[in-house]
C-alpha cells in the first residue's frame, strides 16, 4: 500500500517537535482503514489561525478543534501513479488541551481522535449533530468507526512531548 501524509504547521508554532510521528500515524490509519494511493495534509495551527478559517468556510466566529477540507481529485504523478487527493486536516493546537481536560484524556490520546476524526470526514464520513462527550456511546457509523479505530492504534504514541 502507498499512501502520501504531508505535515506542516503554522509559521512561528514552537513545542512541536513531535510534528515528524503525524506521518507514520496517519499511514498505519490509512492501512487499517484499506485505504491505497490516498494523500492529504495536515495543518496544525493557533486558535487565531482556526477562528479566520471557520469564519471564512463554515460561517462561525469563534475557533475549532479540528476542520476537514475535501478535496476528491484524482491526478497521475511522473511515475504513473494515480492518486486521489483526500484534502487538508487542519487541528488547532491550542485547543488540544482544552479537549484533553474535557474528555478527561492524555493530549496524544486527544490529538490521535482529532487526527482520526478529520480523516473520517475527508473519506465522506458525516456524524451529524451527533458529538462525541464523555461517558456517551456512539451511535452514528462515523463516531462507531472512529471509536474502533482509535482502539486499533490505542498503543500508538504521537506525542512524545508537548
Amino acid at each position: 500500500m502507498a499512501n502520501r501524509v504531508l505535515v506542516s504547521a503554522e509559521d512561528g508554532m514552537k513545542g512541536i517537535a513531535w510534528l515528524g510521528a503525524v506521518e507514520p500515524f496517519l499511514l498505519r490509519v490509512l492501512s487499517l482503514l484499506d485505504l491505497d494511493s490516498q494523500e492529504l495534509s495536515v495543518f496544525f495551527c493557533t486558535d487565531p489561525f482556526m477562528r479566520q478559517l471557520n469564519a471564512r468556510y463554515r460561517d462561525v466566529d469563534e475557533s475549532t478543534d479540528v476542520l476537514s477540507f475535501e478535496n476528491g481529485e484524482c491526478y497521475t504523478d511522473e511515475a504513473g501513479q494515480v492518486w486521489h487527493a483526500l484534502g487538508d486536516i487542519i487541528i488547532s493546537l491550542d485547543m488540544l488541551p482544552k479537549n484533553s481536560a474535557y474528555f478527561s484524556v492524555p493530549e496524544d490520546e486527544e490529538l490521535k481522535r482529532l487526527l482520526v476524526h478529520g480523516l473520517l470526514h475527508l473519506n465522506g464520513y458525516d456524524h451529524g449533530a451527533e458529538h462525541i462527550a464523555p461517558g456517551v456511546e456512539p451511535v452514528c457509523e462515523m463516531l462507531k468507526k472512529q471509536k474502533q479505530v482509535l482502539h486499533d492504534v490505542q498503543s500508538e504514541t504521537i506525542l512524545r512531548t508537548l
